[in-house]
């Protein structure tokens, strides 16, 4: 049997996993071959219905609305989600194979066939909220760092190497390499992903599918070993692991993350008007600059390398120092905003978004340099708030002995 399928027959039932690499011409075929040969009654492909139609309508970023993005705090979000596509798409310029083609197929060939299919694939934006909100600032720094390369690579992948994706050894390799670099982000994007893509494969010849006898999966190949270990133990009867409501949802922030999005700039005003108080007008006024100054410069030097229209960099430079001491609003907001209210994305900006992931192509596209004035400024005003805390901290310090040296 070859290294990209495995069968698991349990409890009456027929499982065919197809593992393919997602841009390779032979996992396209692949596909088609083994659906037309098991003729099974039911065909689960990993995707969620939200990518499934993006799949298939190429009309859909016309229908974008940025403004609406930002205010839900999807910036990074979105901004990840080009870039993987991106890299997917890179990928597969050299094969002639677009990211996607193996589950068209395997959809295709299942409507033609009348069998039905089934999106098994948690919500993308499940998947990256999960991962981003379980990650630590400095996995998230190593994160954006990671994105931000592959977006900017312009090596070529050959045939053999997109090929080689789908061979054990290759991906217990990849595996291995991210679980060290980032342990968190292989949790979510494979570990958590194994399990509610063998979960709903599993619902998806048992309840009220019952009647269904087989049931052939089409994933990518870094995910077929852990599905199959997961199906098994979910045939024997491990009922936990079938169940998908906790990993299906977004991680409950705890009180004390709650609590410290408070404290933090309740911390920073008491510290400037202590200052104030045991260090005299001039030393508080030299936290207050020092605040004010680092935040606000720190920020428009981010809107400025993203070339942003000088109002939206004004925007960050007066805005980050009031929107780090609130909650409930970041400058990325205000200055993406700002920024796509003067520079309106057009039609052409909307259909080529995908394609322009480059490093020229960031600063073309009116909707990538948004979000990319959105994302610079934030991590601009994210260092100033740290620089100017330490600087804070220190002066207050100094104040304290002159104080009670005094």
């Amino acid at each position: 049997m070859s290294q990209t399928k495995k069968i698991i027959e349990v409890c009456g039932k027929k499982i065919v996993l197809i593992g393919t690499a997602h841009v390779s011409a032979q996992s396209v075929a692949e596909v088609e071959s083994e659906i037309r040969k098991e003729k099974p009654d039911c065909v689960a492909i990993e995707l969620d219905e939200q990518r499934f139609k993006a799949l298939n309508d190429a009309e859909a970023w016309k229908n974008l609305d940025i403004v609406k993005i930002l205010k839900e705090g999807k910036g990074f979000l979105l901004m990840a989600n080009l870039v993987l596509s991106s890299f997917q798409r890179k990928m597969g310029e050299g094969t002639g194979v677009r990211p996607g083609d193996e589950m068209r197929v395997g959809i295709r060939v299942a409507e033609e066939l009348g069998i039905p299919s089934v999106m098994v694939d948690r919500p993308i934006q499940t998947t990256l909220r999960r991962a981003w909100a379980k990650t630590s600032f400095f996995g998230k720094s190593k994160l954006l760092v990671a994105l931000i390369g592959s977006a900017f690579d312009d090596e070529e992948v050959s045939t053999e190497q997109i090929e080689s994706l789908k061979n054990k050894s290759e991906m217990d390799g990849m595996m291995g390499e991210l679980s060290r670099a980032m342990p968190v982000v292989k949790e979510v994007l494979i570990d958590e992903r194994d399990r509610y893509l063998a979960a709903h494969i599993w619902k998806s010849i048992t309840g009220s599918n019952d009647s269904r006898k087989s049931v052939l999966a089409v994933l990518g190949a870094g995910h077929l070993p852990g599905v199959e270990s997961t199906l098994q133990k979910i045939a024997a009867g491990d009922n936990e692991l079938s169940d998908t409501t906790e990993i299906g949802s977004l991680p409950k922030k705890s009180t004390s993350s709650k609590i410290l999005k408070w404290i933090i700039p309740a911390l920073i005003l008491a510290l400037i008007v202590t200052g104030f108080v045991i260090g005299g007008r001039e030393r508080g006024a030299t936290m207050l600059g020092s605040w004010l100054i680092w935040n606000g410069v720190l920020a428009g030097v981010g809107a400025l390398l993203a070339a942003a229209h000088p109002l939206a960099i004004l925007v960050s430079v007066v805005g980050a120092p009031f929107t780090s001491l609130c909650p409930f609003i970041g400058i990325g907001f205000l200055s993406g905003l700002t920024q796509a209210m003067v520079r309106k994305p057009k039609v052409v900006d909307l259909e080529n978004v995908q394609n322009d992931i480059s490093l020229r192509g960031i600063y073309k596209n009116r909707l990538l340099r948004i979000l990319l004035v959105f994302l610079l400024s934030s991590i601009g005003s994210s260092i100033g708030t740290f620089v100017a805390g330490t600087d804070i901290v220190v002066a207050i310090s100094k104040a304290l002995k002159g104080f009670f040296g005094a």
